[in-house]
């Protein structure tokens, strides 16, 4: 069957959650004077580790940053900072652009799902230039629902109005995003996470962004145009 919409994870798949977070953390630390009485290397990988890449939410990160090294600020404050702040540090893989641009040249349905809070992530989606590309965007806040519930792909589906075995699903987390997305008859492309150690049960395997146009010209599946030219 014909591809007619591609539905995408937001952190890990189009924007490099580990390089933002890494700037918007050593920028934080430069801009409080607060934080300087613990080393600069040590506040960051002490961030980075209680994150959890992601899975932890940043009020409990900065508790447990704030009782660790004694610092004079509340978990609120940096909270807020983070916050408001990350959306300025927020860098997209390569050929992000480029990707979104050749699928709408070739009039496909876009869309994104992604778990987190509504106003971040859509500050963050707005930060990065891509939300006019997308015909519909779904955040687990502002929807009531989280991957890898069945119901946030089947919302997806209806509001792109398509159905699931002509749309592929580019995420990831293997289970929220590859797996979850193949159980409601997706496809279910898995972009590679650069410290995943084992192999993800998917149709395609994405290194970069343009994969993504190049297995969908050139692959069993096809949904481009032969006269199309970039």
């Amino acid at each position: 069957m014909t591809i007619k919409g591609l539905l995408f994870d937001l952190d890990g798949t189009l924007l490099d959650r580990d390089a933002s977070l890494l700037s918007f953390v050593e920028d934080q630390y430069e801009r409080l004077a607060e934080l300087h009485h613990v080393e600069k290397q040590q506040y960051v990988e002490a961030f980075l580790h209680l994150d959890q890449r992601g899975y932890v939410w940043k009020d409990k990160v900065y508790q447990q940053l704030i009782e660790s090294f004694h610092l004079p600020l509340s978990w609120e404050y940096l909270l807020e900072d983070y916050v408001e702040g990350f959306q300025h540090h927020c860098i997209g893989f390569p050929n992000l652009h480029e990707l979104l641009q050749l699928l709408k040249n070739n009039d496909l349905k876009l869309g994104m799902i992604t778990n987190g809070f509504d106003r971040f992530q859509m500050n963050n989606i707005e930060a990065l230039g891509i939300k006019e590309y997308f015909d519909a965007i779904l955040i687990s806040e502002r929807e009531g629902l989280r991957k890898p519930d069945p119901a946030i792909f089947e919302r997806a589906l209806k509001k792109l109005n398509v159905m699931a075995e002509e749309t592929i699903f580019v995420g990831d987390h293997p289970i929220h995003d590859v797996a979850a997305s193949r159980a409601v008859g997706m496809q279910g492309w898995w972009k590679e996470d650069r410290v995943a150690k084992n192999k993800v049960a998917c149709d395609y395997v994405i290194q970069d962004l343009l994969d993504v146009y190049k297995y969908l010209e050139t692959g069993a599946t096809k949904a481009i145009k032969p006269s199309d030219t970039r």
